[in-house]
């Protein structure tokens, strides 16, 4: 946990990296489908969006509750959510996951060692704490970048399959 620091530090970026990253991409390649069961580099966008009030949610549970149980977030799986994320207005979604960001960053830099360290019950994890959410929050922001980065900028033949 002595990452703390660096992980709120690049929390922090991560909207910036998003925006700056997100304006370079022509808006003509937004909402491109590259295959059967693939999100546009919009939905994953917009998913990153979407998902930031749920985050912040699991963030103030761990300030607040002793020993929070969580349940999956699993978009499209539920019988009545569609498959993809709902495409919102590129920009609307920067700024949303832009405003969320800064709420759990609030909420992340006042929590002490104690909280950092509380174990949390998830049925998808082994072991879930405020630290490992935390890292969640930055690998999942950049892991849809990546892929919208693939998505982007990838030939065909060399394009990540996932299923």
């Amino acid at each position: 946990m002595q990452d703390i620091p660096d992980l709120l530090e690049t929390l922090k970026r991560s909207p910036t990296i998003l925006s700056q990253f997100v304006l370079a991409i022509p808006d003509s390649k937004l909402d491109v489908r590259r295959g059967e069961g693939f999100w546009t580099i919009a939905e994953h966008i917009s998913h990153l969006a979407q998902v930031q009030p749920m985050l912040l949610k699991r963030i103030e549970r761990f300030m607040t509750e002793d020993k929070p149980e969580f349940v999956p977030y699993n978009p499209g799986a539920g019988p009545e959510e569609p498959a993809t994320p709902e495409r919102m207005n590129i920009e609307f979604a920067l700024d949303q996951f832009t405003c969320y960001r800064a709420s759990q960053l609030q909420f992340l830099e006042r929590a002490e060692e104690a909280t950092w360290k509380k174990k949390a019950t998830h049925p998808e994890y082994e072991e879930y704490s405020l630290y490992i959410l935390a890292r969640h929050l930055l690998m999942h922001d950049h892991w849809h970048m990546y892929r919208m980065e693939e998505l982007w900028l990838t030939r065909d033949a060399y394009l990540t399959t996932l299923g």
